[in-house]
């Protein structure tokens, strides 16, 4: 494994991805001074200051539950992506990419809503058709703008497509679509795209895999995205993820941390990725990885938010605070 660049050098190496477009933004001058320890957590990525963890801890300490608001501080102070889905996602996008801009971070939102979503699992859903989808992709990048953002597109889009779980006109449209989108989030100045490519124990085809991703415009995209809401180490997934990085030139990509501290339940049961009893936060978001072909560890399951109506949980997306506890308990110094 490449030993890790000094403090100073991954925080300029942070800076640079953050001002990586063409345009220099309000932002990068903030983000470009920033060198010293004082960046904080996730830098330098935006951290939602009142959302379900924070709301949650605040809610505990008043209680007297200070032990577990301890433990759930590990959640809220980190940053985590926010999931555009159903609805005009411009107001929401507008004011999500508002808000990061002036305390001068990234935030990361998940564009996810394409026709025929999860092939009807528990998080089924998204737009009606194609044209209801172009349309709400350019909603979405109209309320981005010119501010900074990295986009992380349609979880589970490519691989559900690899797995023939679509009906033919829907898998047939489908990665023109997300080329389509790619497009549209990379007209920005300021967005970065990261086109999700699955998990390490997904598909075991990479060739296929990689055409997917090509049809799907990864070429005019900053990379792929692995590991969305799984739970495969880091150092497992990182072999996956350079194997594809081959496959298509070289390509960067990002990797969901959130879940992946003790890596997958196993042995591998029914829906062993659905709020699998056991796991652990991963390492907190970053750009300074030490690795040349991983741009960011990132959150982009929000920790302690369901999977599904899976071993007792509330529907997909809903907060599960206990859960969220246990999480943040089985991570190394976790319980305190």
């Amino acid at each position: 494994m490449q030993t890790p660049t000094p403090r100073r050098r991954t925080r300029r190496r942070a800076a640079a991805l953050a001002c990586s477009s063409a345009v220099c933004l309000p932002l990068c001058a903030g983000v470009a001074a920033a060198t010293d320890p004082g960046d904080g957590p996730g830098f330098p990525f935006w951290s939602e200051p009142l959302g379900r963890p924070a709301r949650q801890e605040r809610v505990w300490q008043e209680r007297g539950r200070d032990r577990d608001a301890v433990s759930l501080h590990r959640i809220s102070e980190e940053p985590a992506a926010v999931w555009l889905t159903s609805g005009d996602p411009q107001t929401q996008a507008a004011q999500i990419t508002g808000e990061a801009a002036r305390a001068h971070r990234i935030p990361v939102l998940v564009a996810y809503n394409i026709p025929h979503r999860d092939c009807g699992q528990y998080s089924s859903g998204g737009a009606k058709d194609a044209a209801s989808y172009r349309t709400w992709v350019a909603r979405a990048a109209s309320g981005i703008g010119d501010r900074r953002a990295w986009v992380v597109l349609e979880p589970d889009a490519i691989a559900q497509w690899a797995t023939h779980c679509l009906p033919a006109d829907a898998a047939a449209e489908r990665l023109g679509l997300l080329a389509e989108a790619v497009r549209a989030f990379k007209a920005l100045p300021g967005t970065s795209v990261y086109v999700d490519a699955g998990n390490a124990g997904w598909i075991a085809d990479q060739k296929m895999l990689a055409d997917a991703l090509q049809r799907a415009g990864v070429g005019e995209a900053d990379g792929f995205a692995l590991n969305v809401s799984n739970f495969h180490t880091t150092a497992v997934t990182r072999e996956y993820g350079d194997k594809l990085s081959a496959l298509l030139g070289g390509a960067h990509y990002i990797i969901d941390t959130s879940r992946n501290g003790n890596g997958p339940l196993l042995p591998a049961a029914n829906e062993s990725w659905c709020n699998p009893p056991g796991r652990a936060l991963g390492a907190p978001p970053t750009a300074a990885t030490g690795a040349p072909l991983v741009d960011a560890f990132v959150w982009v399951k929000r920790p302690g938010e369901s999977d599904g109506t899976c071993r007792g949980a509330p529907p997909a997306g809903f907060w599960w605070s206990e859960y969220a506890l246990d999480l943040a308990n089985a991570a190394p110094g976790g319980g305190r």
